[in-house]
């Protein structure tokens, strides 16, 4: 939202459409892109978009998940709601995957549906879907616009919800009659709630805490984390000498050079790390809902009660204590939060300066390469990423979706500052090639790299035709094993040898690349050939592709299948 905006659009005297005065509240709240499909179900807000085409970028993508996982990515990138528009019924439920997103990501999103005209509801017309029903559950608030004069008022609470406490998600229903009725009540902006920091009572006690430790960790994660407040979390952690370990996929809250940080609560977690969480004797989590993933399927802590006094800072009173009760919540705004604890004094002495050394070590020593099996073919997917995370710049953006080649990421990339990692808390494939899509139109001067399985690729690979549309630079490289490599893993585990369904024939991707409009395409089958397909992709005027053909049998960094 913009903080110098007016309060108010328009003539307050002058009637205008439910459309216009939604467009207008947009305008208000800072909005300057939005991604679409289009609708019949709401012409008339695409009508009132043609007039604001210098202040709002419409991005109309060739799917409706593709938009909503540009919004979602949008999103997480400025801190402020992402937008996204489709029409009823189809539209509105392939979009529910990016609402999915953003309520377990913790991202400020508004998806607006258009709807059935009002007197239709309720006789199961032609594409209607109650949203409150199947939204109701995913996002944080659902409402039906039913008149016009109430449009400024339920579009600014929108903004209002999706920001404030644990961002998210909120759905507006958009009933095509209304949208074209006309009203004198202007569109005005809300204002977000003012950061609540720590009590300096609660901040004495966990210093207290912190000072008596022997073997303390700091688990950060969540939404909030700007350049500033990830600054004043190396600054907390190097005056106190803590270990720091970033939750799943919230590698980039922390420079991972940084020889406080100890690595990645996530998927393939270092062995070292879970003995580090379950030895910890006081864990201090700042913005994190220490959900399933970071805590190894909730192995890590017992539940309810950890064993490790556990100290929960929060924006959401409602996460606190939702699977762990802690000794001490706090619910409060993560940025605010850190800056307090980095103007707290450090100790002159500390107990935990050894554990804190063993945890840095055993972080480095697991971010190596492991050598290759002999028989290994393809590329080395390790040394891909090592490669890429050598020549890419500290401000790169780097996007994946789900599947088992992520792992190779999270462990050998360096993510060196914030918001430079768009990946998925849930786990959603696809996510990668809309993400870098959003990410290279935000940020026009940076690289952004997005890496995708062969099966993740194939979620969403018409949004680079998207990417070709607007100019977008950025390189994909598709890890090609020609499986879906996740379900086979546990596949091989639970019913060895019985493959079934998990084979995946895809079509020839540089092929695809070029024909969607690649600047540049290719292909390679060996880890030597890598570094300069890389450097051609990045000097290439718009979109890249890099197809790397890796050894299906290699299913994880460290395990083979027999």
């Amino acid at each position: 939202m913009l903080e110098d905006s007016p309060a108010r659009i328009a003539d307050p005297a002058a009637s205008r459409t439910a459309g216009q005065v939604l467009v207008d509240s947009l305008r208000l709240h800072g909005v300057d892109r939005v991604f679409c499909v289009p609708g019949e179900s709401y012409l008339a807000v695409l009508d009132a978009l043609h007039d604001v085409q210098d202040s709002i970028q419409l991005i109309v993508t060739k799917h409706e998940g593709g938009a909503a996982n540009m919004a979602e990515a949008d999103g997480k990138m400025t801190g402020r709601p992402g937008i996204c528009m489709v029409t009823r019924g189809p539209g509105a439920t392939h979009a529910s995957i990016g609402v999915h997103i953003a309520q377990q990501d913790s991202t400020p999103m508004i998806l607006f549906v258009g709807q059935i005209a009002r007197s239709q509801v309720g006789r199961d017309a032609f594409q209607e879907v109650d949203y409150q029903a199947m939204f109701g559950g995913l996002a944080k608030w659902v409402v039906e616009v039913t008149d016009a004069a109430r449009m400024g008022e339920i579009v600014a609470r929108a903004f209002h919800t999706a920001v404030s406490g644990r961002p998210g998600p909120v759905v507006v229903s958009l009933p095509e009659d209304m949208l074209v009725e006309l009203t004198d009540k202007p569109a005005f902006a809300c204002r977000a709630l003012e950061p609540t920091p720590p009590s300096s009572d609660a901040l004495a006690r966990v210093a207290q805490a912190l000072q008596g430790a022997r073997q303390p960790l700091v688990v950060v994660g969540g939404s909030g984390w700007t350049a500033q407040a990830s600054q004043q979390l190396q600054r907390f952690a190097a005056a106190w000498n803590l270990p720091v370990a970033c939750s799943f996929r919230r590698q980039d809250v922390l420079d991972n050079r940084s020889a406080n940080y100890v690595g990645h609560l996530g998927l393939g977690m270092n062995a070292a790390l879970k003995e580090a969480v379950k030895n910890a004797d006081v864990i201090l989590a700042i913005g994190t809902r220490l959900g399933d993933v970071s805590t190894d399927s909730y192995s890590l802590l017992e539940v309810p009660e950890p064993r490790q006094q556990l100290i929960h800072i929060h924006p959401d009173a409602n996460e606190i204590g939702r699977v762990y009760r802690p000794r001490m919540g706090l619910q409060a705004d993560t940025a605010s939060s850190i800056a307090a604890l980095a103007a707290l004094a450090a100790p002159a002495r500390r107990a935990w300066d050894d554990w804190t050394a063993r945890a840095r070590q055993a972080h480095e020593a697991f971010s190596l390469p492991p050598a290759r099996a002999a028989e290994a073919s393809g590329a080395d997917l390790g040394a891909v990423i090592a490669h890429a995370s050598a020549q890419l710049p500290d401000d790169a953006l780097v996007t994946n979706g789900a599947g088992n080649y992520s792992v190779w990421l999270h462990r050998f990339y360096q993510y060196r500052g914030a918001r430079t990692e768009l990946a998925t808390t849930c786990g959603a494939m696809g996510y990668g090639v809309p993400a870098a899509v959003a990410a290279a139109l935000r940020h026009p001067g940076r690289e952004v790299l997005c890496v995708a399985g062969d099966g993740c690729f194939l979620m969403y690979p018409q949004e680079l035709a998207t990417a070709a549309e607007h100019g977008a630079r950025l390189v994909v490289i598709v890890v090609n094993n020609g499986m879906y490599g996740t379900i086979r893993m546990h596949q091989e585990k639970h019913y060895p040898g019985r493959v079934s369904g998990t084979r995946l024939v895809g079509p020839d991707y540089v092929a695809l690349a070029s024909a969607m409009g690649a600047a540049h395409a290719e292909r390679v089958d060996t880890t030597e050939a890598f570094p300069g397909a890389l450097a051609r992709a990045r000097q290439a005027a718009g979109f890249a592709l890099i197809e790397v053909l890796t050894d299906p049998r290699q299913i994880t960094p460290a395990l083979r299948l027999d």
